[in-house]
């Protein structure tokens, strides 16, 4: 039986683009994937959700599905009995800051209990390599700029989307001190954006989206009225929020390269590393940036700051190239025109109308 990598919420924004970026690889990976669909579009009609059908198209390749919820520990052992798994990227979770705060409880039970039973059912199986899709929100209130992977985490968290990153990155350095066989690379994104280059997968978010790019584009194609700047007083050039925004394809790209550290036998232990440009930018600049990618006017409000937020957050990306060999190539440019090559083809997402 070949070996297989199976990625938890593969049906998502990160997770489909990672499952293109590993098919399209000369390495013949064969790829399993379970999500609960609930943050990815699935027609009734259709056994698989639509980001992975559309990715067996555009790579011509198949892709092994299962609908479980990783808190489902008899259904997820049985997708183990069925393949045989070489290493896990763990990407199933719940993941607005603002959402967050007004439902802990959700957050906690999903993205904490479910990483404890993906774990539970890996080492169960003798599986003992995982990539975790973390996040920089972990470094809390940033001490310094731009953020390195020694900066303290934990401290001054604003929301429980960070805290449960935080805690589960904990969980997981005490399971790799138990244990030597154990092998996690953590990587700490930065604000993912932009879409795949044939316009055919995106970021499809259920209702009224929580991150800034997709609120933009669905302002542009007209779904939205106006974008919210969530305060415009923070201690910024332009006082609105500063960001390091990453390519999704970029970033999926930097899921590979975590593959090959996984493989190394001297890579055991826990690493954490950052996933980001290393630049940020502006509200304001992106909505600009985007402006001028689209063609369109983006007309915005400025409201209050929201719950959870902070100023500035950018990266160091040096130990990602020093571990990974990995940089981004992409650009702001980049990011804008392959959001709207998305939206604009796709105004209501994966949804036909």
């Amino acid at each position: 039986m070949a070996s297989s990598i199976l990625i938890t919420g593969g049906a998502g924004y990160v997770g489909s683009h990672t499952v293109a970026a590993l098919l399209e690889q000369s390495e013949p990976y064969e790829i399993v994937v379970v999500d609960n669909v609930s943050n990815a579009y699935m027609a009734e009609d259709q056994m698989k959700p639509e980001p992975i059908r559309i990715v067996e198209e555009l790579t011509g390749k198949n892709v092994h599905f299962y609908n479980v919820d990783i808190r489902d520990a008899e259904k997820l052992s049985e997708v183990f009995n069925q393949h045989n798994i070489e290493c896990v990227i763990h990407f199933a979770a719940l993941k607005a800051v603002g959402e967050s705060v007004a439902k802990p409880m959700e957050y906690y039970q999903v993205n904490i209990s479910g990483t404890c039973t993906l774990f539970d059912i890996m080492r169960k199986h003798g599986v003992y390599k995982l990539v975790y899709s973390s996040s920089s929100t972990v470094y809390g209130e940033p001490q310094m700029l731009p953020i390195n992977e020694s900066h303290p985490t934990g401290l001054g968290m604003t929301s429980p989307y960070g805290k449960s990153k935080f805690f589960c990155e904990e969980i997981m350095k005490d399971i790799c001190r138990s244990d030597t066989k154990w092998t996690v690379v953590s990587l700490r994104y930065f604000n993912p954006v932009g879409a795949h280059r044939s316009g055919r997968i995106g970021e499809h978010p259920s209702g009224i989206p929580n991150n800034l790019m997709p609120y933009i584009s669905q302002v542009a194609v007209g779904r939205l009225p106006e974008l919210l700047v969530f305060g415009a007083d923070y201690e910024t050039p332009d006082g609105t929020g500063v960001r390091d925004y990453i390519h999704v394809v970029d970033l999926a790209e930097g899921h590979v390269s975590a593959i090959r550290l996984l493989r190394l036998p001297s890579t055991a232990g826990f690493h954490a590393i950052n996933l980001g440009t290393g630049v940020g930018y502006s509200v304001l600049q992106m909505i600009k940036a985007f402006e001028e990618a689209s063609g369109r006017k983006i007309p915005y409000r400025i409201v209050g700051r929201r719950a959870g937020d902070i100023a500035a957050n950018y990266a160091d990306v040096s130990l990602s190239l020093k571990l990974l060999g990995w940089r981004t190539t992409r650009t702001l440019d980049d990011m804008c025109r392959d959001t709207w090559r998305w939206q604009s083809g796709n105004p209501h997402g994966f949804k036909k109308s």
